[in-house]
């Protein structure tokens, strides 16, 4: 069996590489998840519609996020949730991760999404991370998402219409420089729900695409 067999998905490295070499800025931080985790624009809002979805659910919800990246988002959620399992790929992001953020209900475990076993929980988060996977990678992420009731989605995708789910390589680009980006209901994905609703929508500068939030019932 060749190495690319053996391992088709060498996202570990990628994003090791990424933190390791500031590829999304961030040169003063020690590890940093890009502006789309930082800029107060993008940010404020999401914060504020999540949280108003978890709070309507009087805080019970198990909450698992996956890729919590530098946690600057995570740390504001984590209140309102009965527990918060924060998930990220690269193992020195989640050992910083866990000597700054401490809270009773708030835990940090080092997973690859798409190859490991997921904790159970009520709530999936997704932020920003399928756009920088392979499409094989995201179909083996989305046949898990089946085992929870909730999953918000958050993805930065062209404004306008586009053709959904244009494959790529695992790494620090998305596909909006395909004119794609990622829609888990359409083919190859075709991921089953009860319902959807959009909870946040941030249009970015320059023409750069819009960041859509949106809560799928399973």
């Amino acid at each position: 069996m060749s190495k690319k067999q053996k391992q088709p998905w060498p996202t570990k490295d990628v994003m090791n590489q990424i933190y390791d070499l500031h590829l999304w800025g961030g040169q003063d931080f020690d590890f940093y998840s890009g502006f789309g985790s930082h800029n107060l624009k993008i940010i404020e809002p999401y914060i504020n519609s999540v949280s108003t979805f978890l709070k309507s659910h009087n805080n019970t919800l198990t909450v698992c996020d996956l890729g919590c990246g530098d946690f600057n988002i995570g740390k504001q959620l984590t209140k309102y949730t009965k527990k918060y399992i924060a998930i990220d790929i690269v193992a020195d992001l989640i050992e910083r991760n866990k000597t700054i953020f401490k809270a009773d209900n708030l835990e940090f475990h080092c997973l690859d999404i798409a190859k490991d076993d997921l904790p159970k929980a009520d709530c999936i988060i997704l932020r920003q991370v399928l756009q920088h996977l392979s499409n094989a990678e995201i179909k083996a992420v989305a046949k898990k998402l089946s085992n929870y009731k909730f999953v918000i989605l958050t993805e930065h995708l062209p404004i306008g219409n586009f053709e959904s789910n244009k494959d790529i390589i695992s790494g620090q680009g998305i596909r909006i420089k395909k004119k794609s980006g990622v829609d888990l209901l359409k083919a190859p994905f075709n991921l089953k729900i009860e319902e959807q609703k959009v909870l946040n929508e941030t249009i970015l500068e320059d023409d750069k695409g819009i960041i859509v939030t949106t809560i799928y019932t399973l």
